[in-house]
């Protein structure tokens, strides 16, 4: 790790990038002309940048500036597991700014050498052949969890991988990639009881769990469920800004994962979740991709963990490709989700399922975003049902033509399942609305870590 003052950077593409100079105008107003990331960063540093006022939710109250003001000595260039550790840890909750080099390792030891699955069971007795004789349907039953000297040892392995894996990223900290190719592997990144937090220009992928649980009580057949989130944002975490980076699962696809029991073995769950009563948070020109389940926003449909009142979220000016559900779902906030293109292939490894979850007193303003599906796929199966009670629809486009999503849902939908109109609220903070049909080609080239924050000495 090294610490460095800031450098002037330079951009190494000209991409579109709204979300730095755009200023708040009318729903569906005609396009703006674009901010070119080469010319802004030219003016400010990336990793002295702070999230523009009236940018979705993360610009409400004190606003967002991450570790913008952080002194010579809280700028740290990391291209470890190690030093990324311990610019996290120095200097506690000050202004600090940290710029990734390369691709950042997860499974690694202290030495930086690979750690396997194997390598966390050693010592706990856990074995997957072990773990499936025990808990065998046929064997174990369908009506309770899994218990006993595997599941046991499960959980023990389980919790090794986690120590290793699972890392927090305090208050008062920007943390970019110092290029487009800066990246974290297998890591599960936390935004855990902190505050003022912003991610941007980085690539998050894989965070596999070595040790999915069994659960035969989870649904009809029962279901095999994974611990780790590319990215949580937990515990009453607020004002926390996640622009430009991409999270995918790529190249370790849940696809190729077996089955047991009947069921797909899958080793990863969410994208970016925000969860336990977190709050003011804005995604912003970044690309998911090849993921099952992306954004879940609140906790459980009970009210003990905080979100009611809470889970104020703004999404706009990202791309969804070939993913599976929970774009998201919510439950309980008030999340605006505007300007995005929701992108399907045919031939897509990761199945769809649905788009928009409506949750229990969930309050989600979906406003001109864009749909490229597969012929034939149903507009109704855009919307799914979980105990919501009104969602608002505006201006979305699907294969180029302005659809009413919740119509073609509620046509589809039995009568104990029906959605209202949602007209509870009205987005306030946001940046410049542009019409759902110029969304795909605004977007085409202006997410993900496009930029270049500077280089070590």
């Amino acid at each position: 790790m090294r610490h460095k003052k800031p450098l002037t950077p330079v951009s190494v593409v000209a991409a579109l990038a709204v979300s730095l100079l755009a200023a708040p105008a009318p729903a569906l107003a005609s396009p703006a002309p674009q901010a070119d990331p080469t010319a802004q960063t030219a003016r400010q540093p990336l990793e002295r940048q702070v999230l523009p006022e009236n940018d979705g939710w993360a610009a409400a109250g004190a606003g967002t500036t991450g570790g913008s003001t952080a002194g010579a000595d809280r700028v740290y260039d990391v291209s470890s597991k190690t030093e990324l550790l311990a610019a996290f840890a120095s200097g506690g909750t000050d202004p600090k700014v940290i710029r990734v080099h390369g691709d950042i390792a997860a499974n690694v030891d202290a030495s930086g050498s690979p750690l396997s699955c194997e390598d966390y069971a050693s010592g706990t007795g856990y074995s997957l052949a072990q773990y499936l004789y025990d808990f065998d349907p046929a064997r174990y039953g369908t009506t309770r969890e899994p218990e006993g000297a595997q599941e046991t040892a499960r959980r023990a392995a389980a919790a090794k991988q986690a120590a290793t894996i699972r890392w927090d990223i305090p208050s008062n900290t920007t943390i970019v990639g110092a290029g487009p190719d800066s990246s974290i592997t297998g890591a599960a990144l936390r935004i855990n009881r902190a505050g003022n937090v912003i991610f941007r220009n980085l690539t998050v992928r894989d965070a596999a769990d070595c040790f999915p649980a069994w659960d035969p009580t989870d649904g009809a057949t029962g279901n095999w469920n994974s611990e780790y989130d590319l990215l949580q944002i937990i515990n009453g975490s607020t004002n926390v800004w996640v622009d430009h980076s991409h999270f995918t699962d790529a190249p370790n696809l849940d696809s190729a994962q077996p089955s047991y029991f009947g069921r797909p073995y899958q080793v990863h769950d969410g994208a970016v979740d925000v969860t336990n009563g977190s709050d003011l948070v804005t995604m912003s020109y970044n690309r998911f991709s090849d993921h099952d389940k992306l954004l879940l926003i609140g906790s459980t449909d009970s009210t003990n963990r905080g979100d009611a009142g809470k889970l104020r979220v703004t999404i706009h000016h990202n791309v969804f490709e070939n993913v599976g559900q929970r774009a998201p779902r919510v439950r309980y906030g008030q999340v605006d989700v505007y300007n995005n293109h929701f992108k399907a292939s045919a031939d897509s490894e990761v199945p769809y399922g649905y788009t928009f979850g409506a949750g229990v007193e969930s309050h989600l303003y979906a406003e001109a975003n864009a749909f490229t599906l597969p012929a034939g796929t149903p507009v109704a199966s855009l919307i799914a049902y979980f105990k919501g009670k009104a969602i608002a629809t505006t201006g979305n486009a699907v294969n180029g033509k302005i659809v009413d999503l919740r119509a073609a849902y509620n046509a589809a939908a039995p009568t104990d399942r029906q959605l209202g109109a949602d007209d509870s609220w009205t987005p306030v903070l946001r940046t410049h609305v542009n019409a759902a049909q110029a969304v795909p080609a605004l977007l085409a080239d202006a997410v993900g870590p496009v930029f270049t924050a500077g280089e070590a000495n």
